[in-house]
């Protein structure tokens, strides 16, 4: 009987999906923020806390609204950095296997020193990368990819599909920021990923006031051994009119919509990828005067006035496409998702930064703690899913590579079943089912790979973390610190990640770090992960307790969890 009641379940859904296809592809709208933490938004602060939205600091009403006709993801996962989820996302793939393993500035790599390449490693990968970090530190750091593969020439037959490959049909576009493109290397940018780009900077980071210049300069004076004859950082796009960076690449969205409004005969993909709210802390003057002056001053350690002045430029951007899909007739048969690329800057992990409050959540943006990944995420589709909806199944940025295909009326299930195929598993049953009775969303282990040492602290102790590489299995979530330390929260009981039950339940424990060790050796290339250091002095250590070699410790059949600090 439960055969039958499946393959009745997947027979339906396979014609749902043929006749939307046969009646009208739907728009596709994808709204990344940057640095956006999970309790900057109102919706889920209120969600989460049951607080009063007028007690609260920050307004996002535009935002409230996507969610109120939404399905808003309480679990939902990104990277703790930004560039990982942006290569996730726009592959279907974790970001590790794809060698992103943090975001970076301008970094030195093989291809923009014009390097020979050794062998395990990609042309676009750094040749270091780290932090001003003064103590003393056991383990040396991974290296990190920063472009997705293209297929050029250099990339020795390894051409990633992309979000925008997956919908033929679609005209794609992106603006906004970019950042998996090698710092400007030729090749790797919007246009040659199946979009059209409107408006891009291949950067970490951009300012907010007088941006133009950098984002279209062909300077290569950085790195002047690049083999090509300029630098391709980007583009500004047509003058707007907007002095603000926010405001600008807004209407660059809503002129776009508003000229494929015309085009009947060709859904559209608008791939828009906010600054916002990354630093450099910059918000409009009046903005900023006015949350400098509002009482709510202070609330769950939000207090920082231009940081809510951004925070409003960016929902007031959400606004403004919502009214003009309304005003030209598309929001009915325009698919919108909105999510934040990784967890707020929380001072708890930044003293000398006080940015946000991520709290309940332990840490922020760097983190592998809840604070550090677990995003907001919405998607909204007018007249075809019921809004007002909140999903409790963890899931993760990879997924929106399948969902957005699925929704678009593709044979999904031929990139799961390709060589080297996507990790992510379709949301898109989850939309109408969302507490997963259905089993149409088939995930229940999720992965995360960080090999650095971070000037961001642990958020267990006033140091700065180390490398982290992590498994959640169901509720309960496993943290390896690469120092010797293991952490296991069961996270549907214990969100705030605070009772470690890994000495509590060694089998538990044992087994998720035996699939952890199985998944990084199976995904992530040794030039991705951290090595040990030989000139680590535990002597000069200031931690409690000194490194241990949990990794030796497994693989000669070891009790790791009795081994562990």
């Amino acid at each position: 009987m439960k055969r039958i009641k499946l393959i009745l379940i997947l027979s339906l859904s396979t014609l749902l999906l043929l006749s939307c296809k046969e009646e009208k592809q739907p728009n596709i709208i994808f709204i990344l923020a940057d640095d956006y933490g999970y309790m900057d938004m109102q919706a889920y602060a209120q969600h989460t806390l049951g607080t009063d939205k007028e007690a609260m600091y920050y307004e996002t009403p535009n935002l409230d609204r996507l969610t109120a006709e939404g399905v808003a993801f309480e679990q939902a996962y990104a990277n703790q950095l930004c560039s990982p989820t942006r290569a996730s996302l726009i592959t279907g793939k974790y970001a590790a296997r794809l060698g992103f393993t943090t975001a970076t500035p301008k970094r030195d790599t093989y291809y923009n020193n014009n390097l020979p390449v050794p062998e395990g490693s990609y042309p676009h990968d750094v040749l270091d990368h780290h932090d001003p970090i003064k103590i003393e530190m056991a383990l040396i750091n991974g290296s990190t990819n920063t472009a997705v593969p293209s297929g050029r020439d250099i990339d020795n037959g390894w051409d990633e599909t992309t979000i925008a490959e997956a919908l033929p049909d679609y005209h794609s576009a992106f603006i906004g920021k970019w950042h998996i493109g090698g710092h400007g290397a030729e090749g790797y940018g919007p246009d040659d990923q199946g979009f059209e780009g409107i408006a891009w900077f291949d950067a970490g980071a951009s300012h907010y006031f007088k941006w133009r210049g950098a984002w279209g300069s062909p300077d290569k004076s950085r790195f002047p051994d690049m083999p090509q004859a300029k630098m391709m950082h980007g583009k500004a796009g047509k003058p707007t009119g907007e002095d603000y960076l926010s405001d600008d690449l807004t209407e660059q969205a809503i002129r776009y919509i508003d000229k494929r409004s015309k085009i009947k005969d060709q859904p559209f993909f608008l791939y828009f990828c906010h600054f916002a709210v990354h630093m450099p802390l910059q918000a409009p003057e009046e903005d900023v005067a006015y949350f400098a002056a509002k009482d709510t001053k202070g609330w769950n350690g939000h207090f920082d006035p231009t940081y809510a002045g951004m925070v409003r430029g960016l929902d007031n951007s959400v606004g403004r496409i919502l009214d003009k899909l309304e005003e030209t007739g598309l929001d009915e048969n325009t698919l919108v998702v909105f999510m934040s690329d990784n967890g707020g800057i929380d001072a708890r992990v930044t003293p000398k930064k006080h940015i946000t409050s991520n709290y309940p959540l332990t840490g922020g943006k760097a983190n592998v703690t809840e604070g550090g990944i677990r995003v907001p995420l919405v998607m909204r589709w007018k007249g075809k899913v019921k809004g007002g909806q909140w999903c409790k199944v963890a899931v993760d940025c990879n997924d929106i590579f399948p969902t957005i295909v699925e929704a678009a009326g593709y044979d999904v299930k031929a990139h799961y079943d390709k060589k080297d195929g996507i990790d992510g598993r379709s949301l898109f049953g989850l939309l109408d089912d969302v507490n997963n009775k259905q089993e149409s969303y088939t995930r229940d282990t999720h992965f995360w790979h960080y090999p650095f040492n971070v000037i961001y602290n642990n958020p267990y102790e006033p140091f700065c973390q180390s490398p982290q590489s992590v498994i959640r299995k169901g509720d309960y979530k496993l943290i390896f610190d690469w120092h010797g330390r293991l952490k296991l929260f069961n996270i549907e009981e214990d969100m705030m990640e605070q009772n470690n039950l890994a000495k509590a339940m060694p089998e538990m424990t044992n087994k998720l770090f035996a699939d952890l060790m199985q998944w990084l050796d199976s995904n992530v290339k040794d030039t991705y992960k951290p090595t040990y250091n030989p000139d680590y002095n535990p002597e000069n250590d200031p931690r409690e307790v000194t490194y241990i070699d949990l990794i030796s410790i497994y693989r000669n059949g070891g009790d790791v969890c009795a081994a562990a600090n």
